[in-house]
């Protein structure tokens, strides 16, 4: 059985988001990431489709829940 949400099979944190906002204001996380470069290549990858999309990076707060 898995732990936490935070945590990969690896047991290492996921605290960095992708979050997307589409062309309507709607914003969704798309993914966690357990590096901040990990998460901009990402990011980078999917705003390269040129949609009406946005995507960004944040750290994931810790006193926040999933």
């Amino acid at each position: 059985m898995r732990g936490s949400d935070t945590m990969s099979d690896s047991g290492a944190a996921l605290a960095w988001l992708v979050i997307r906002q589409d062309d309507n204001g709607n914003r969704y996380r798309v993914g966690r990431y357990a590096t901040e470069d990990e998460a901009r290549k990402i990011a980078e990858g999917l705003d390269v489709h040129g949609h009406e999309q946005l995507y960004w990076v944040e750290r994931m707060d810790r006193r926040a829940r999933p």
